[in-house]
């Protein structure tokens, strides 16, 4: 059993990270520093004091509202930072301290920037997604996770060729093969293909609720990635008993 105050501890780092996410979210897809200036009101473009950015606990104090000018502020901002402190906490009790929990935790932060990157603006900036395939490949084991990083973006990228081909379209973006070369590096195979699996469950009824619309892919890559990492065990006990009964 975890000490509450460890596993509090990794919560509110976990939501300090949300917190600098949300900024990347905002200012990545419109080529902005992340770094400066410090943050500001986007309605009325004043700056923001510092008890403004606590953590989900400045969206409740004013009550989602700017403090200059009232305008509402979006509830992505204490969402993005309550899921980010959750998957701190879970990837903690899936891991513990070991010394690529961090790098593990930073891959999924990201994958979440892109998540709402995605959703939002239909985009997948590359500088996001290549710094989490970076980073995903340092594993226990560097060389198996560079070897599925490039099996499973291999595999993605001649699959896509093929789908392309034969539907006359574009069959998936490109951040997708590089999304599914970080799949590959966390998760190893035959993970991989489960998280594939479970991607393409979970991207159905957005699907078909959209009809022509676009609906972008990575964010369902994404949460099936993190769902397969943290239930591992009870995947492969899955695909057992459908295998052998």
């Amino acid at each position: 059993m975890y000490d509450i105050f460890l596993v509090v501890t990794v919560f509110i780092f976990g939501i300090v990270i949300g917190s600098f996410l949300n900024v990347v979210i905002y200012r990545i897809p419109k080529g902005e520093n992340i770094a400066y200036p410090a943050s500001k009101c986007q309605n009325c473009q004043k700056h923001l004091k510092w008890w403004h950015n606590i953590p989900i606990i400045s969206w409740l104090i004013l009550g989602g509202k700017c403090y200059f000018c009232k305008e509402k502020i979006s509830m992505q901002y204490p969402i993005v930072e309550f899921s980010t402190g959750i998957m701190a906490v879970l990837l903690f009790f899936k891991l513990g301290l070991v010394w690529y929990m961090p790098i593990v935790f930073i891959v999924f932060s990201i994958l979440l920037a892109l998540v709402m990157i995605d959703f939002k603006y239909l985009a997948v900036p590359d500088s996001l997604n290549l710094l989490a395939l970076a980073l995903a490949i340092i594993q226990p084991n560097i060389i198996d996770s560079i070897q599925y990083a490039l099996m499973a973006s291999g595999g993605l990228a001649l699959l896509r060729y093929y789908l392309s081909y034969f539907l006359k379209k574009e069959a998936m973006g490109e951040g997708d093969i590089i999304v599914a070369g970080t799949m590959g590096a966390l998760l190893g195979f035959p993970l991989f293909f489960y998280a594939l699996f479970l991607s393409a469950i979970l991207a159905i009824v957005p699907s078909l609720i959209s009809k022509d619309k676009i609906v972008p892919f990575v964010p369902f890559l994404a949460i099936a990635t993190f769902i397969v990492y943290i239930a591992d065990k009870e995947f492969y006990a899955l695909a057992e008993w459908i295998m052998y009964g």
